[in-house]
């Protein structure tokens, strides 16, 4: 009876104690002071203010369906509310650029295998070779999708593709080059040979010294003047190459740090075990490296993510230029901002999938 009667009691007096704990929490971080109080009652003023605004033009006021490129409807309401019909009438052309309307299924499932090895490849339990083959198979039947010419598909020049799949497509390939270079690079750069050294200092220097849009434009102008008569690289495929290599140099210098992050016992530990140099990098020092650099590299895959958009300069339309040339007809070219902010929502979405994985990273990391 005694036990029955005392858990009342122990609930009741655990809810003063979490509510106390907020109050102290707030009067902490918030309310410390009579200036931090009045600062932080402003920005809450403010805050709601904008959120106020934002609900009135974004949703009561919004008009989201039009007919066939009708924007009447959006030009009447234009200064009171958005104009989300932009979307549905232009996101085709948005995600998929001039690739033929009727074979857009085809960039569409590419979006998706994408989508689908990325899922697959951040779960510990496939790490396995398995996965290597997976992408092989996953990666060709996206080039036969995109390409066609075979199994029936009609065949489409690479001139027609752009919008999402090409940013995918750009910061994939660029990624999963970028970042073995960049340890291959990093590891030059900390040899005892002074000539291995030296090409990896200078690869380094001379690709982190000049921004990347001089880079596709070596790519794109200078380097078919260097390849034999008849002979000539896709654009798209010379824009690779560009982000790989800058991306390879800027992974090098943040890998680099995580190994001079390693404890120099671990290196003697590893000597005394007798294993070889790559044995030893692979199982001991490179896990360990990679590990205390989780946050920067990651930092890094999100910045180059975003900076494939700049291939622009070179005629190639990726996901950000399309959005632009899709508001070019005129009876749409008020509502850029809905467009961009439908734009800004998918590289959010794909930039804080990168972020909460790597805080999954750092949290088993931590474990282990």
């Amino acid at each position: 009876m005694t036990a029955i009667t005392d858990i009342p009691d122990t609930a009741r007096a655990r809810r003063p104690q979490s509510g106390n704990r907020v109050l102290r929490w707030l009067r902490a971080n918030l309310f410390s002071s009579i200036p931090n109080g009045i600062i932080t009652l402003v920005l809450f003023a403010v805050l709601a203010k904008g959120v106020v605004s934002f609900v009135q033009w974004g949703i009561a006021n919004a008009v989201w369906l039009t007919p066939a490129n009708d924007s009447s409807a959006c030009r009447a309401a234009r200064g009171l509310g958005a104009c989300w019909a932009v979307i549905p009438e232009k996101y085709r052309f948005i995600l998929f650029g001039t690739y033929p309307f009727d074979e857009q299924w085809r960039p569409a499932l590419a979006v998706v295998l994408f989508i689908a090895l990325f899922y697959v490849s951040s779960r510990r339990a496939w790490w396995r070779r398995e996965l290597v083959y997976l992408w092989i198979a996953a990666l060709a039947l996206i080039s036969v999708l995109m390409w066609g010419g075979v199994l029936g598909l009609s065949f489409v020049s690479q001139d027609r593709w752009g919008g999402l799949p090409v940013t995918l497509i750009l910061a994939t390939f660029g990624l999963a080059f970028g970042f073995p270079l960049g340890i291959l690079v990093a590891l030059g750069r900390r040899s005892k040979l002074p000539a291995i050294r030296s090409l990896c200092v200078l690869y380094v220097e001379l690709i982190r010294g000049v921004p990347l849009v001089s880079l596709l434009f070596m790519a794109s102008v200078m380097f078919p003047l260097f390849m034999p008569g008849g002979f000539n690289i896709d654009k798209l495929l010379r824009a690779q190459i560009a982000i790989i290599l800058f991306a390879g140099a800027y992974l090098a210098e943040v890998i680099r740090g995580g190994l001079q992050a390693v404890p120099r016992g671990q290196y003697e530990a590893a000597d005394a075990l007798g294993l070889s140099y790559w044995r030893k990098q692979r199982l001991i020092i490179l896990p360990q490296a990679i590990r205390h650099v989780i946050p920067p590299l990651v930092n890094t895959f999100i910045a180059f993510f975003k900076d494939t958009s700049l291939v622009l300069i070179i005629g190639i339309f990726d996901l950000l230029t399309t959005a632009k040339t899709a508001i070019i007809d005129p009876a749409w070219q008020q509502f850029s901002v809905e467009v961009y902010i439908f734009i800004a929502a998918i590289y959010f979405a794909f930039c804080f999938a990168m972020s909460r994985y790597s805080r999954s990273l750092e949290a088993q990391a931590t474990v282990s």
